[in-house]
Formats: structure tokens, sequence, C-alpha cells
């Protein structure tokens, strides 16, 4: 199991080592002691979410108000996605910026998103699984969002499908009357890049 840092501080690409046979596939997609090896922190599980979604559907920019918002652990078992984190921490170096990983069913990437980051994927074909597990339960009055098409933040989404077709972008309705990144600045829903820091520092105390 490889695990590296995206160019986002405190998310983390996961590539597992795939054992194949004439029966199929084997692979550990999580190890919370590779994890705490490579994060320097622990993450424990508190909700394992699901969801199914045509080629075209884009989900986020999401976020849960810190403390104790909601990191996850993402995963595609069948189908293809473009798995995107954007950095939401007032302060942070990176404020703004994204990064994104593809996960799929071939290599069978995961991606960490810490507390405090913002998470989006776009689905690249019809039917496509994804898995997380999520360091919080869900809260409904502390999700918000932010606009995935905000130019602000300027996420390239692909306009093409794993196999080369036009993707149609879908939203839902609630994705879409989020609002830009920059009306949330001074809301206070969002995390300073200090208060993250600190988060993070009291789960490495549990160690």
């Amino acid at each position: 199991m490889l695990i590296e840092e995206t160019k986002i501080p405190g998310a983390f690409a996961v590539t597992p080592q795939q054992h194949r046979d004439d029966r199929g596939v084997f692979l550990e997609w999580f190890r919370s002691d590779r994890f705490v090896e490579a994060a320097g922190h622990r993450f424990s599980i508190a909700q394992a979410n699901c969801s199914v979604s045509s080629a075209g559907t884009i989900r986020g920019i999401h976020f849960a108000q810190l403390p104790p918002s909601q990191a996850k652990y993402v995963t595609c078992p069948s189908g293809a996605i473009l798995d995107v984190v954007v950095d939401l921490r007032v302060g942070s170096p990176t404020f703004g910026q994204w990064d994104a990983v593809q996960l799929d069913d071939q290599d069978r990437k995961a991606l960490y998103i810490a507390e405090g980051l913002g998470h989006a994927f776009l689905a690249l074909e019809d039917r496509t699984v994804v898995n997380y597990l999520c360091s919080a339960p869900y809260a409904p009055g502390r999700e918000h969002g932010v606009h995935p098409l905000d130019p602000g933040v300027g996420i390239d989404w692909p306009t093409v499908g794993r196999d080369g077709s036009p993707l149609t972008h879908s939203l839902s309705p609630k994705d879409e009357q989020a609002p830009p990144l920059a009306d949330l600045v001074d809301s206070g829903l969002l995390a300073t890049y200090a208060e993250a820091q600190d988060f993070v520092q009291g789960l490495r105390i549990d160690l």
C-alpha cells in the first residue's frame, strides 16, 4: 500500500497492492496502522456511506463545520470518478486550491480528506459506486456546500467519460443553490487553518 500526500495538506492518495489470480483480485483498501504511519494521526470510523451515480453526476463540494467536521476515506469499487479535495481552511497556504485523483475499479485507489477540507466528485460512467468511511456521523445542521462550478475555485471537471463519450454535468438542487466560496469566507462556517491543525493535533495525542 502506497500512501502519498496530495498538494492539499491533509489529503492523501492511497494506492493498494492488488493480488490477482485466475479467480479474481484481493486487496486491502484500508489499513489503520499504515494510515497512522503516513498521516501521523488516527482515523476513527463512525459511519460508512455508499452512493450510486449516473455518468456526469457531480456531488459536492461538501464540508461539515469543525468541530467535529467529517474526515472521509473514499474509494470506488465499481465504475470511475474524478475525486476532488478543496482546501476550505481559511488562512491555509493552499486555501481555495484543489487537487484531484481518479478513483476506479482498475487501480482501486482511495482518497483521504481531512477535517476542514471540502469534497466533491464527478461520475465518469453510469452505475458508478462510491463507498466512503466517515469520522463522524451525518449532522444536517452542520453540513454545508460550495458550488462545484464556482469559477473562484475553478475545478477542471472532465467533459468526457471514461469511455470517451460526452458528459452532461448534473447537480442536485441543493448543490445548484450552494454559494461560491467567496461568500463563505466571513460566514463563520469555514474552519481556520489553525483550528483544523489543532483538531488534527488532538487526534495525534491519542496515539
